[in-house]
Order: C-alpha cells, then structure tokens, then sequence
C-alpha cells in the first residue's frame, strides 16, 4: 500500500543518513525542474531541484527525498495498481512504465519531521502504435456474409495495446465494404484490398470473394436441457446442395432468453462465444440463433437451477485479536495429529501453531517469535517436518526466510536455520516445492534455495522477469511448473523442472505469460480439471478502496477514522484456460466476482474453490466441468461464511485472508480474528 511503500522509500534512501547533517543554512525554498513531466512509456528524465536559503543563497548539499504518488492506492482511470506504474530513483530519476496521470512528490527536510514539499504531475503516455497485424483470415471469402476482421497491436516496446482509435478502408465497396468496428460486409464476387490502420502503421489483405454455396445451416447440440453454468457446443456448419460442409462460411450466434426475472433478454442472461459455446446464468428457455448471410437455423434449450447451495456450519474459532493474522497452511504431523500454522502481521514476528485435530476445539500449542514486523506466509514441506515463515521489516533490514522444525509441534518447534543472503528487501510470499523454497525478493523475483540439508540453505537459481521495474506478489508450484502473480503483467508460467522445457531449480525457463487488463494481478492457482479434461490457472486481483489492514500510528491508516469504518476491497478471479506445457495461448475463460468485495487468496480442490473475499467472507465456489462466463451469476456459490467477532482487531469486520479444504473442514483465517472452522453440511435430497 501507499504508506508502506512510502516508509520503505524513506528507510532506504541514502538521503535519509543526510538528514541528519542538515547544513546551518536552513532550506526556505526549492524550485523543481521539469516542474511538470510528459513522459512515454519507457523513456526517463532526470529532476533537478535547487535549494535556497531564506536569503535566495543556492544550498550545494541539502538532501532530497523523491516520494511516488500514485492517488488513492491505485489508478482510478486506469484501473492498475501504483506497482510498476514508474520508478524514481534516489537521486531524482524518474522511468515510466505505465500510462497515466501521477505525481512525484519532492521534499526536502528543513527540521524533525518537517518538509519543503512540490508536487511534479507526471503523465505518462503509451508509444504509438508501430505493428498492425491480421490474424487468422478465412481461407475463403464468400459473397452475402459478414466477417470480422481479427486485428491485434502492438507499440515499439513489443506490448500488445487495446486500440480503438483504429480505421479501415477498401480498396473497392462494392466488393468488400468495411465499417469502423472491423465488420467486412463481402457483397458480391471480384477482388479488393482491405486495409486496417493504426497511425502509420498498416496491415494489407487481399480479399477474393466467391459465389456462396452454402444452402442450409445445421445445429446441432449434445443436450437440449441443462443447468445454469453448463457449457453447451453447438456443432455448426454451412452445407451445400449436396449436403456437403463449406468449411469457410462464417457462423455467428446469438440468443434470446426468456426466464422467470426476465420477461426477455440476451447478455444479461448468459453468454455465446464466436466458436459457438453457450452458458446460460439464468433458469429459463433460451433460442439461439445461427446466422451465415441469408441463411438461419435455431435450436431451443431448457436451463434449469443449478441448485449448488449447502449450509456452512460453524465448527471452531480459535480467537487471535493482539495483532493480525495472515496466511495458514494445514497438515497431518509426524505423530498423527492435524496441526495449522499462522503468520501474523505487526506480531513482533511470531508464528503460531495449532493443534487442530478436534477443529472445535483449536489451541494454539507452540510459537516462534523472529525479528520482523510481518510474517506474511507460512508453508510446510510435503514430508510434514519442515516449515519456512518470510519475514518483512526485519530491526537489522535483513529479513529473509526463517527454516523450523515441525516434526513434533506439541513438544515445541525449533529454528534450525535463517537465510537472508540477497532477501534484505523482505519476503511478502513463498513456495516450498520437492525440497526447494521459492522466495519472493522485495517484490521484483523469486530466488529458488535449496533446503534438502534444512541446516543448510542455499540459492540455487532466480527468476525475474526481463525488465527489471516488473513486480511479482505471490508463488506457486506444482509439478515442477511455478506459477507467479505479477501485477501488470498477470502470470508468468516457468518451468522448474515439469515443464518439458528443460528447466530446473538451477535454471529456471520461461513457458509463456498471460497478461490481463485489470493490473491487480495478486495470487494464483493451477488447476487441472478432471471433469472437464482442461487445465485451469485462477488469478486473484486485489485492490484496495479504503483504509489499511488496521490502525497503526507509525504507518497510518490511510483513512480517518478507519476504526469505525472497516476496509473494502475490490478485484475479482480471472480463470484462464491454459496449460503451459502445450503450444495453445492463455485463454481467459471465465470470472467469479463478488460485487461488494475484492478477493485475495484462493485454493481449488476437487472442482470446488474455496477463495478468501476479504470483507465478503469465504465463499465457495463449484468449479466442476468446462468454466464460462460469470459463475457468481450462474448460482456456481455453493456458500459463504462471514468471521463476525465483537472482540476482534477491528471488532467485527471480516477481513478474510485465505482458506484450505482438510479432512472434511474448511479452515481460514481472518485478518481481524484469527483462524476458524467450517463445515460444508451435504445439499438437501
């Protein structure tokens, strides 16, 4: 959040030792130059500040501070966090990364606590367009059908653009007339050059256009009646006079709805796609239309409830209100019993541990206390007898991972080692996969260290993405594919050693990224999907709208009054079809959005997901067979607990953190009241 990162900018400047030995002459003024930047995505520009003393004398040695503004958390006209938005160094350089209007703050310390203060706007612009490209045209262009061309952009920086300033033209309507949105209208038979334009740069098609054999339409679908959130495949094709397909003939969809809330509708009520799957979100009868030209044909479907609610039962709450709780992981110990560990946040750095076994009656049975303000994540190794806790504002600045010994977590638990080498800027989150720990370095990469001698950590290897001003916020490994949540730049599959792309712990290699719009891109989960034969990767936004986790007088709050008035959050789940190890791009499939609250961590097991909504509570979501479209609207909730505690942190302000699914319980824990048991109670025959 803002706060923090302003505190960290402060602790680590080096003009913060200056301070200290503040010239005699007092600062009375400062004049910034550039006083206002226009900068291009990748570009920089050095500022240059004079000093002056109350009689206008230049003061050679005051020293700077260059504060990042980037307004409420994050870019309300771009929707993307402060985190990659541009950088500015401690001596005044200032790079774009991201467009947008933001600000650098500049100060100059002029007593304890006090500041000559300028804000310089900053707005940063997107590179013109420098590639066009046409993707994928139909083999055959055929007279009396419409056709949309596929047109994708990209700037000189080789990122894709969304693009709506676009044209197109052609080179004779009366063959191929094209509107602004792309849509060829191919009239009759001849040839054209069809033309689509960004700026300068051009993309050039020569269209052929045929008389149209096609004579009928056929569909056909697999079931007539379904429920909400079903994907249904329409088989469509074009026949000639003789029955045979005409493979080029495009197919377009739509649909019309009638259900019990609407009288009539379209969108509102469920969705196609340009291949022909259908999801309907409301119970209902629904006609959709297959159109090619002249040509229609129809099919008529009957939605009925998905009918995915159960009760979720109150089984355990073991209450922690002193400080803030984090994340969890569950486990059978060496001895048979089921255990839990918790971070904390601003708990003077313990880590708890609970025996579980009765989730009823939860207590906390052994502790360790490091030197960090915040342990963020807890994992367990997969043999039990290893845990690794990250830890963040260390008192020496060195944070790092801290390795223990669970083996008997009753009898106590140990440290058996601490490393820190090159993780001094805090580790927010961590992985530990096949012997290895998968740690976050100050939010820019993860360094893979081996602990197969737990007494003996070492780095083995390091991913980052090529630009060094990238974020990533969170890890995760399965079958030797780690999957991180980058921010802006969505996910980033590399293979550690699964991947079939001849990487390793040692080294790393990239498989390929899925970038989405929203830039909130905070936690991930891989998932393959037995039900539906797919591989799913779900990606959680976070964003903040108000306050920080609680009130904290060295940080602040970041909203007055935050004691009355509880946090809330914004983001949603992006479900993407993807599976690294083969040669199809990420797909984004689906969403699962709540609308009064923003998610954070997710966990998915046997086609049910289980996501940590922050003031939304637990929610569960089931996740079986191919995914589409809006499953919050589809009825896919199967329930939802909210942590209600009058003695909590903030007194009854849910802030859930994360969930995991474990012998028959949902357990989870609360940023304001630490961690609880539910139950999933079976659905009414």
């Amino acid at each position: 959040m803002r706060y923090l990162l302003a505190v960290t900018l402060l602790a680590s400047s080096p003009a913060v030792a200056a301070q200290e030995d503040v010239s005699e002459r007092q600062p009375a003024s400062i004049e910034v130059s550039p006083a206002e930047l226009e900068l291009v995505v990748g570009d920089s520009v050095q500022l240059q500040v004079i000093v002056r003393d109350v009689d206008g004398t230049l003061i050679e040695d005051s020293p700077v501070l260059y504060l990042p503004e980037w307004g409420q958390f994050w870019n309300l006209d771009q929707r993307t966090w402060g985190f990659n938005l541009f950088r500015v160094s401690g001596d005044g350089l200032v790079t774009a990364s991201k467009s947008g209007a933001y600000g650098v703050r500049v100060r100059v310390p002029v007593g304890e606590g006090e500041f000559l203060d300028q804000l310089v706007p900053l707005r940063i612009v997107a590179p013109p367009i420098t590639t066009v490209s046409i993707v994928d045209p139909a083999a055959r262009f055929y007279a009396g059908t419409t056709v949309r061309l596929d047109v994708e952009y990209s700037d000189r920086t080789g990122a894709s653009r969304d693009y709506d300033a676009g044209g197109f033209r052609s080179s004779d309507r009366d063959i191929a007339e094209v509107d602004e949105h792309g849509y060829m209208l191919l009239k009759k038979r001849g040839q054209a050059t069809v033309t689509a334009m960004a700026g300068n740069a051009l993309a050039v098609m020569e269209v052929r256009v045929e008389d149209n054999p096609a004579r009928r339409l056929s569909v056909v679908v697999d079931d007539t009646s379904v429920r909400t959130g079903d994907v249904v495949r329409l088989q469509a094709a074009a026949l000639d006079k003789d029955d045979h397909p005409v493979p080029s003939a495009p197919i377009t969809f739509t649909f019309n709805a009638t259900t019990p809330s609407l009288a009539s509708g379209g969108p509102s009520s469920g969705m196609i796609t340009p291949d022909g799957r259908f999801v309907a979100d409301l119970p209902g009868e629904y006609t959709i239309l297959a159109t090619s030209g002249t040509l229609t044909e129809r099919v008529t479907l009957t939605v009925r409830p998905r009918n995915a609610r159960r009760e979720v039962t109150l089984v355990g709450h073991g209450r922690i209100n002193e400080y803030g709780t984090s994340d969890l992981w569950i486990w059978e110990g060496n001895d048979g019993r089921d255990y839990a560990i918790t971070g904390t946040h601003r708990g003077d750095g313990k880590a708890l541990f609970w025996d579980v076994t009765d989730p009823a009656a939860m207590e906390v049975v052994a502790s360790v206390q490091v030197d960090a303000r915040n342990v963020n994540d807890v994992k367990i190794s997969e043999d039990g007898s290893v845990a690794v806790i990250s830890r963040e504002g260390a008192s020496n600045r060195r944070n790092g991972i801290v390795i223990l010994d669970v083996s008997s977590p009753r009898d106590g638990v140990e440290i058996i080692a601490e490393y820190d080498d090159q993780l001094t800027g805090g580790v927010h989150n961590l992985f530990v996969h096949d012997e290895h720990v998968y740690a976050l370095s100050a939010g820019q990469r993860y360094d893979i260290i081996n602990i197969e001698d737990p007494s003996n950590p070492h780095r083995v290897g390091t991913f980052q993405l090529p630009n060094p001003d990238r974020a990533i916020h969170d890890v995760w490994v399965v079958d030797g594919v780690a999957y991180s949540a980058n921010w802006n730049d969505g996910v980033v599959a590399v293979d550690v050693g699964g991947g079939g792309r001849g990487g390793s712990p040692r080294e790393p290699v990239m498989m390929g990224q899925a970038p989405f719009g929203t830039g909130w891109n905070h936690a991930v989960f891989p998932y393959r999907s037995k039900t539906a034969g797919k591989h799913y990767v779900f990606a959680g936004d976070e964003a903040a709208r108000s306050g920080s986790f609680s009130p904290d007088p060295e940080i602040g709050t970041g909203t007055p009054g935050y004691e009355a008035e509880p946090n809330r959050w914004r983001g949603w789940i992006h479900i993407l079809e993807w599976d690294p190890a083969g040669d199809t791009a990420p797909r984004l499939v689906a969403r699962y959005e709540v609308p009064e609250a923003g998610s954070h961590n997710i966990w998915v097991e046997d086609d049910v997901m289980y996501v940590a909504f922050y003031n939304g509570g637990l929610r569960v979501v089931d996740v079986s067979g191919e995914l589409l479209g809006d499953l919050y609207r589809q009825g896919r909730e199967i329930g939802r607990f909210l942590p209600y505690d009058a003695e909590g942190l903030v007194p009854n302000a849910p802030q859930v953190w994360g969930a995991q699914p474990f012998k028959g319980h949902v357990f989870f824990t609360d940023y304001n009241s630490g961690l609880w048991a539910v139950r999933l109670e079976e659905p009414d025959e």
